[in-house]
């Protein structure tokens, strides 16, 4: 089978890793998968024209609306993994809710990373349906949910850079520690406001003043130009607090592991896929108490979540004084992440899934 993967892959996001790993596990399958970025379409006539002239006989989309709105009027099967971001904030406008749920109809199937992300979509689409479309039509629409959304959490692959120089990147990142073992707290993600890279910036600022051997490092790409203005200026006045450039995958993981701990501050999330990669990496996590990061991360067991600026503050205070829970957290997390986010497992769904489009 030819198949035409559409994924958001600029800027770097954690949808472009998975995109790539789930491209590699079709491949594996003896199918031909041609992945492109969402963005080099403005209209679902672009899409129709390719996959004519490519004879492409299958699409496979992730983030159902992005991604969704280009298969319209396809006419080719395709299948549907959700962002994230779809379920969670796009829901909530009525004109991509209605695209959305047009493309749920006719997809052969969808996967959700979590639980919760089916929930949603089951409550959102089988409540409109029943209370807002014609009762002679629910029956036709109610099986949806329970026929066609798969559970599947993310697989976790990691590859830190066997040449990575910490002490180099500490520098180019404008730390100093000559003199100093410092605590690095890493905050993974692209600068948009969904994932909220201010969020603890006045309050590490505050802590840095007191304990100046706590540094918290934002690295990402810039996704939003407008957006990326302000948290420069904001990083530019606080103490303590550095902005650095994205990098590439594998110098990403390395200084992810070499840091003292992992940061999500994310408004909200599907799969946070720097969360589970700094678990295989035995790096501690402190994340935002959100739903999405609720799913994965078990406070006090598998990492720290909290509610605002001050606890991440107390939290992180915890972790820096009391190694027994810092180790427990890191093996326990460890043994979760081997448990229930296995790339073969991943693999193995997605080929089972791939053949629902022949």
């Amino acid at each position: 089978m030819k198949l035409l993967f559409l994924a958001c892959l600029s800027p770097p996001t954690g949808n472009r890793t998975t995109a790539r790993r789930i491209s590699e596990y079709i491949q594996s399958s003896d199918h031909v998968c041609t992945l492109r970025d969402i963005a080099d379409f403005k209209s679902s006539s672009q899409v129709s024209d390719l996959i004519s002239e490519e004879k492409f006989e299958a699409v496979l989309i992730i983030h159902l609306y992005k991604g969704g709105r280009l298969l319209l009027g396809s006419g080719v099967p395709y299948g549907v993994i959700f962002g994230g971001t779809d379920i969670n904030e796009d829901i909530k406008d009525e004109k991509k809710r209605e695209i959305m749920g047009a493309v749920l109809q006719k997809s052969r199937f969808l996967v959700a990373f979590t639980d919760q992300l089916k929930k949603i979509a089951e409550h959102h689409w089988i409540y409109f349906w029943k209370y807002y479309s014609p009762s002679i039509l629910f029956p036709i629409f109610k099986p949806f949910a329970s026929s066609k959304i798969h559970v599947q959490p993310q697989g976790v692959v990691t590859k830190p850079c066997e040449k990575f120089k910490w002490i180099e990147f500490l520098q180019n990142s404008g730390i100093q520690c000559k003199n100093i073992d410092p605590y690095i707290f890493l905050l993974v993600c692209g600068l948009r406001q969904v994932k909220d890279p201010l969020f603890l910036v006045d309050a590490f600022s505050a802590w840095h003043n007191k304990e100046p051997r706590v540094y918290l490092i934002i690295i990402g790409p810039e996704v939003d130009t407008a957006f990326t203005q302000q948290v420069k200026a904001k990083v530019k006045r606080a103490h303590g607090v550095y902005l650095v450039s994205e990098r590439p995958q594998e110098e990403l993981h390395a200084a992810m592991r070499d840091s003292f701990a992992v940061v999500n501050s994310s408004i909200s999330e599907g799969m946070s896929s720097t969360i589970l990669e700094s678990m295989d990496l035995n790096v501690p996590v402190l994340a935002r108490n959100i739903p999405g990061n609720r799913a994965i991360v078990k406070h006090e067991n598998t990492g720290l979540l909290f509610f605002d600026p001050s606890e991440f503050v107390e939290f992180s205070k915890r972790l820096i004084s009391d190694t027994c829970l810092k180790e427990s957290i890191v093996t326990k997390a460890k043994k979760y992440v081997a448990e229930h986010h296995s790339w073969n497992t991943e693999r193995e769904t997605y080929r089972r899934l791939t053949a629902k489009l022949l």
